[in-house]
C-alpha cells in the first residue's frame, strides 16, 4: 500500500517535492493558482488560510455549506440528530482514514481504536454515571483525551510504517482487537463489558448540547474544520511531501526526506481527526463500551471511506450519510440482524462498479454525459 498508483492512486502523481529551504509548490484543483491580479490578498500580509479560502472557494462549495446549514431547520429532530449529526462524527473518524490512505498510501484498520481511546479518556476522567469516572473538568479533559489519542495513533504508526500492503492492515487490525480486549476484560479502569453510561457533552453558555440543534451545529463546525484542514495539509509541504512518499518512498529517501518520519507524523495527524470523532460519538451515544470499538466497528470505517471514495476529503462524509441511512431505515424492511448484508451488498456494488467510490462514479457518469454532449454538438 505504500508505494505506486494502486487502489489509492491519484492519476497525476504529485509533483517531486523540493529540498528543505526551498518553495514548496502550491496546488489546487486545477493546476497552479497561483495569485492573479483578481486576488485581493496578493499583495497583502493575510494569514495564509484566508488566502487558500479565496483561491479554492467555488460556488458549489458556498450552495453546500449553506444547505448543511438550513438542513436543521427544515429536517425534524430526529432526521438532524440520528442522520445529519451522527454521518458528520462518522465521517470526520472515517476522514483519517482517507487522509492516511489517500494521501499517504496506508490503509489503517485501528482508526476506531483512536477513537475509542479519545472515547474512554473521556468517559474516564470526566463524568458519567459509573463511581469508575474521576469527574475532572472538561477544560482539562478534552486536552488530555486529544493529547492521548494522538500519541496511541502515533505508536500505532510507528510499528506499522516499516511493513507495506497486507501486513500494515494486519498489525493495525491485531492492535485494534488488542485494545477491544483490554477494554473488555479491565474493570478496573474501563468497566468491562458495561463500559461507561451517561458521558454527555458539557453545558457551556447555558447551552445544552446534546439536543439536536446545538449538537449538530457543534459536529458541523468540527467536521468542517476537519475537511479544510486536510485540504490545507494536502498542498502544504508537508501533505506535498507526504503525497511523494506514497508514490515513490525510495526516490524521496535518497532526496533526503525521512520516510519515517513523515509516515508517522501523518498517523499523528489522522489521530487528531479520530479524536476529535470519537469523542462526538461518545457524545452523541451518551457512552462507551468495547462494543464501540469491536472488530465491526473497525471494520465500518473502512467500509464508509470506500463507500465515498478515497481521492477527495469529502467522500468519507459521503460515505457516512449512506451508511447511516442505511443503518436507520434498512431495518424497517429486514431484520436488524440482516443489516451486515445490506451493507455489504451495498458495498460490492459500488466497489464492482466504481473502485474510486460514489465520487468516483459521478465523475466517470459527468465524463460521460459531456463527451456526449461534445459529440452531438459536433454533429450539428
Amino acid at each position: 500500500m505504500n508505494s505506486g498508483a494502486g487502489s489509492v492512486g491519484w492519476g497525476e502523481r504529485a509533483a517531486e517535492p523540493q529540498r528543505s529551504g526551498a518553495a514548496a509548490p502550491s496546488w489546487g484543483s486545477r493546476g497552479s493558482p497561483q495569485p492573479t491580479e483578481t486576488d485581493p490578498y496578493a499583495d497583502q500580509d493575510a494569514p495564509r488560510w484566508l488566502k487558500f479560502l479565496w483561491r479554492h472557494l467555488e460556488a458549489r462549495h458556498v450552495l453546500t455549506f449553506l444547505g448543511l446549514v438550513l438542513f436543521p431547520f427544515v429536517a425534524s429532530p430526529f432526521i438532524t440528530f440520528q442522520v445529519g449529526a451522527q454521518s458528520l462524527a462518522l465521517g470526520l473518524v472515517a476522514l483519517s482514514l482517507m487522509f492516511l490512505s489517500g494521501y499517504g498510501g496506508m490503509v489503517s484498520l485501528a482508526q476506531m481504536t483512536v477513537a475509542g481511546v479519545a472515547g474512554y479518556t473521556v468517559a474516564i476522567l470526566g463524568t458519567s454515571g459509573t463511581s469508575l469516572s474521576l469527574g475532572w473538568h472538561w477544560g482539562i479533559v478534552l486536552p488530555f483525551a486529544l493529547a492521548i489519542a494522538v500519541l496511541a495513533s502515533a505508536l500505532i504508526g510507528w510499528l506499522s510504517v516499516r511493513t507495506e500492503g497486507i501486513y500494515t492492515i494486519m498489525i493495525t487490525l491485531a492492535m485494534g482487537v488488542a485494545f477491544y480486549y483490554l477494554a473488555l476484560q479491565n474493570y478496573s479502569v474501563f468497566n468491562g463489558f458495561q463500559g461507561f453510561q451517561k458521558v454527555y457533552p458539557p453545558t457551556v453558555f447555558d447551552v445544552d448540547w446534546r439536543s439536536p440543534l446545538p449538537f449538530y451545529f457543534l459536529v458541523l463546525t468540527l467536521s468542517l474544520a476537519g475537511y479544510l484542514a486536510v485540504k490545507y495539509i494536502a498542498r502544504a509541504p508537508f501533505g506535498v511531501a507526504l503525497q511523494g512518499i506514497r508514490d515513490n518512498p525510495r526516490r524521496m529517501n535518497a532526496l533526503g526526506y525521512n520516510v519515517t518520519a513523515h509516515r508517522v507524523a501523518a498517523y499523528a495527524v489522522a489521530g487528531v481527526l479520530a479524536a476529535v470523532g470519537g469523542i462526538l460519538l461518545v457524545w452523541y451515544n451518551g457512552l462507551i463500551t468495547p462494543g464501540s470499538i469491536g472488530t465491526s466497528w473497525l471494520i465500518n470505517i473502512l467500509v464508509i471511506a470506500v463507500l465515498g471514495g478515497m481521492r477527495h476529503p469529502v467522500g468519507p462524509f459521503l460515505g457516512a450519510l449512506i451508511f447511516v441511512l442505511l443503518q436507520t431505515f434498512a431495518i424497517d424492511v429486514i431484520d436488524r440482524e440482516r443489516f451486515n448484508l445490506v451493507i455489504g451488498g451495498v458495498f460490492l456494488a459500488i466497489v464492482l462498479f466504481s473502485p474510486d467510490g460514489l465520487l468516483g462514479l459521478w465523475a466517470s457518469v459527468r465524463a460521460r454525459l459531456q463527451r456526449n454532449g461534445s459529440v452531438t454538438s459536433s454533429m450539428r
